[in-house]
């Protein structure tokens, strides 16, 4: 039994959710997003709160059912407070450059990389080895971030390359003579 389908997802003040069919958008102050979800579940909105409703009997149906719940509750959050994601460069040479929705990285190629960030994620550079990605969509920003780190993911005898604010890179040991 899925017990993420049971918990009941607050809708906060500041967003509107409209259900049609199997449908739901979500519009808050950080923007608009939209979800279609599987025919075997429903969702029931009372009093600022969404639960969702599944055959009982299909395995598949409280799959989904947990599935809808997961993204309904990210789509609010998005809408409301937002996502973001914090690389960080290591390595000599190694930086970044933000302009509008161009992100210009040097990584050690012989040459700069040049990111196009997809419309619904703003890009940050506070300095030249930090960059933070922001949106509305957790999927979305999650996305780029991972297609950014995959450029130069960081290696682990040196610890060189983009990398999350928060990972913990693995260090082995060089080689003995």
């Amino acid at each position: 039994m899925s017990r993420i389908a049971k918990a009941p997802v607050t809708i906060p003040s500041g967003v509107e959710i409209k259900v049609d069919g199997n449908n739901v958008t979500v519009k808050g102050s950080k923007g608009l997003l939209t979800f279609d979800f599987d025919a075997s579940v429903g969702m029931e909105i009372t009093n600022n709160v969404i639960s969702m409703q599944w055959d009982k009997d299909d395995k598949n149906a409280i799959a989904q059912a947990g599935t809808a719940r997961a993204i309904v509750n990210n789509m609010v959050t998005g809408v409301s407070v937002g996502f973001e994601r914090k690389l960080t460069l290591v390595g000599v040479g190694y930086r970044a450059q933000a302009k509008e929705n161009i992100l210009s990285l040097s990584l050690g190629f012989s040459h700069p990389v040049d990111f196009e960030v997809p419309a619904g994620v703003s890009v940050e550079t506070p300095s030249q080895t930090e960059i933070i990605l922001k949106g509305s969509d957790k999927q979305l920003v999650g996305q780029v971030a991972a297609k950014i780190r995959a450029y130069r993911p960081p290696e682990p005898y040196k610890g060189k390359g983009v990398r999350y604010s928060d990972e913990h890179v693995a260090r082995k040991e060089a080689k003995k003579k």
